[in-house]
């Protein structure tokens, strides 16, 4: 007998649940794809996707996913024999030198581990001793979602103005965008990649690129940009076949749509007080039990981010608990990626259309779970998150 049939729950960190309303926007037959609403609604679109960003710079949309997003921004502004320097701080980071590296671009690593954020004196040791500026770029991860851990994008930015470095500060918000504070203009961020499968709520498939006048700057000498990932037809096009460079993703702009105003109906500070919320509610639940068990929260609480967490185990209680969870109860958790050993771990994403009753639904599944697997925990986890709850 299982108790998972019934709707099923996806917690994984991406592809997030997709809310009704962008699937009936996306339930429709192909609209031309020349003239007509599609034409009409793409700047609204892009002026919306900067209000979630917070800039009044330049969106460039791609039909891609994150992978090609370091790309598409990589190339823009770098030739082949340029250097930059990679702080990581889990498995995501290394994906921006493994886009990098084919282009030709020198990387230099800066590994704070899986358990630490990026350490900003630390980062200013290197650039300070890189006296010629022969670094050109600091790509960084915001969140990593293999980790969980959210790093300081505001104090890299202090550090390079400190330091007068001219090195552009590049930031991947893909699992983050709309559901962890974020300031790109404020935070003096240059260039910055999101997708439309996680905070945005749609279905995976689309990137978007945000970039500055200084980032367009470096597109003039730029030998790595191919025609395709060339972000100036996408945001000053002469006709809008170009803003895709070729065929639209008709139909996740519809649900882009849709999502974009379920977003600016809620209001976007009112989001991210929602994800802040439902995070701490999960990270009561995890303190709790792991008081007396062997759950623990990866990342320490000044670094957690509020789209996803990823919780230790030990041995291979982490994909027991999370075969148990799906097979059992309908509840499935993301996998411990790029951790080690990746049996020990579990992650749940906690982004996009998730509330009160999403949350403490996971959370009483995974109690049962433990129960169920007799892994020791300690008491009050439930009622601590509904605390939580119940306090906001």
């Amino acid at each position: 007998m299982s108790l998972a049939n019934g709707h099923p729950y996806l917690a994984i960190p991406g592809p997030s649940v997709i809310p009704d309303a962008v699937q009936r926007a996306m339930h429709r037959a192909s609209p031309n794809i020349y003239t007509g609403e599609l034409t009409e609604m793409v700047p609204g679109i892009v002026t919306d996707l900067k209000r979630v960003a917070r800039t009044a710079h330049h969106c460039a949309i791609y039909i891609s996913n994150g992978h090609g997003l370091w790309e598409a921004a990589l190339s823009n502004i770098l030739s082949p024999g340029d250097r930059v320097l990679i702080p990581a701080t889990g498995r995501f980071a290394h994906g921006w030198a493994d886009m990098a590296q084919p282009l030709g671009i020198e990387t230099e690593m800066l590994d704070f581990g899986k358990r630490d954020a990026i350490d900003p004196a630390r980062v200013a040791e290197v650039l300070a001793a890189d006296t010629g500026h022969r670094i050109k770029a600091l790509p960084v991860v915001y969140v990593d979602t293999s980790t969980g851990i959210r790093n300081d994008i505001a104090a890299l930015r202090r550090v390079l103005d400190e330091l007068g470095h001219p090195a552009l500060l590049l930031a991947d918000c893909i699992a983050s965008l709309g559901c962890d504070a974020f300031e790109m203009d404020a935070w003096g961020v240059d260039v910055v990649i999101a997708a439309s499968q996680k905070g945005l709520m749609t279905p995976p498939g689309v990137g978007f690129v945000f970039y500055n006048d200084r980032a367009d700057a470096m597109r003039e000498t730029a030998r790595c940009v191919t025609h395709y990932w060339d972000w100036r037809p996408r945001t000053d096009p002469d006709y809008f076949y170009r803003y895709f460079d070729g065929t639209a993703p008709t139909h996740h702009l519809y649900g882009l749509r849709a999502a974009l105003d379920m977003i600016h109906d809620e209001g976007l500070d009112n989001v991210l007080s929602r994800h802040a919320t439902l995070a701490r509610a999960l990270w009561a639940a995890f303190d709790a039990w792991g008081a007396d068990g062997p759950l623990a929260i990866n990342a320490a609480r000044d670094i957690r981010s509020h789209a996803v967490t990823a919780a230790h185990l030990g041995g291979s209680l982490g994909d027991e608990l999370r075969h148990w969870c799906e097979f059992k109860a309908g509840v499935t958790l993301g996998i411990g990626l790029g951790m080690e050993p990746s049996s020990a771990y579990f992650r749940v994403g906690h982004m996009g259309h998730v509330n009160a009753h999403m949350v403490l639904g996971v959370l009483g599944v995974i109690q049962s779970g433990m129960r169920a697997l007799d892994i020791p925990f300690g008491p009050g986890g439930l009622d601590a998150a509904a605390e939580v709850c119940a306090g906001a």
